[in-house]
């Protein structure tokens, strides 16, 4: 009997008469961890058009600038302590990145494990969008812990100063590494959120043929959206509009 015990707990079999919850078997199901990616897709998206419109104010001066990044820190007062608002976004947003990370690559080691050893040789190469897909999370994964180093903790800033972001900006693209790394970033964006917004129409069920021509004008618009607004401020850091 202890023997038995042992054994079904190694190979964590179902104990007879318990099912897992809802939530653990939509999880576990492909299903589930592409809906988990759409919705955690689009919140990030959310905050992406939120952080390039602040951004864009670098373009009016550095009192418009640290004036809104304070103004973030507020948000919430006297309900919330200064600054509570921007750590309890941070964490939601965190949330979202991991929980796509992982679904994203637990369906990526699903589909190679999916694939016929012939299907593999006679199709070498994964899609474009695939490939787009995979190698651009990973080059905005490593990009976020740049980012973080560079922007938020200082750590990495050549020229930090503690609440002044304006002064920061300028000081990191004013290297060519750190305007090279942001613009390779936002590329890598651009072709992530043009597949992704797509994927995500098509996991939630929004897409029909009635409605295709609108989302995937709505991808490339976003996308277009997106790398332009982010690079015009290292652009125009490098090129000294704004300094």
């Amino acid at each position: 009997m202890a023997s038995a015990t042992r054994t079904n707990r190694v190979n964590r079999t179902p104990t007879p008469g318990r099912h897992p919850s809802a939530a653990a078997a939509l999880w576990r199901s492909s299903v589930g961890k592409k809906a988990v990616m759409a919705v955690s897709g689009l919140l990030m998206l959310a905050y992406l058009v939120a952080h390039m419109l602040g951004n864009l104010k670098v373009f009016f001066g550095p009192d418009d600038l640290n004036g809104y990044a304070h103004w973030l820190r507020t948000i919430g007062q006297p309900l919330l302590h200064f600054g509570w608002f921007l750590w309890l976004a941070r964490a939601v947003l965190l949330a979202a990145v991991v929980a796509h990370g992982v679904a994203a690559y637990q369906l990526s080691r699903r589909d190679l494990k999916a694939r016929p050893q012939q299907y593999v040789h006679r199709r070498r190469r994964a899609s474009y969008a695939t490939r787009t897909m995979r190698w651009g999370g990973v080059i905005l994964g490593l990009f976020i812990v740049w980012h973080i180093l560079d922007l938020t903790t200082l750590t990495v800033n050549p020229a930090a100063e503690e609440g002044r972001p304006y002064q920061n900006i300028v000081a990191s693209f004013s290297t060519w590494y750190g305007g090279g790394i942001y613009l390779l970033a936002v590329l890598a964006l651009g072709l992530h959120v043009r597949h992704g917004f797509w994927s995500a129409a098509q996991t939630l069920g929004v897409n029909n043929p009635r409605r295709d021509r609108v989302l995937k004008f709505a991808a490339n618009a976003l996308a277009l959206l997106l790398t332009v607004g982010f690079a015009s401020v290292p652009v125009a850091v490098m090129t000294g509009l704004v300094r």
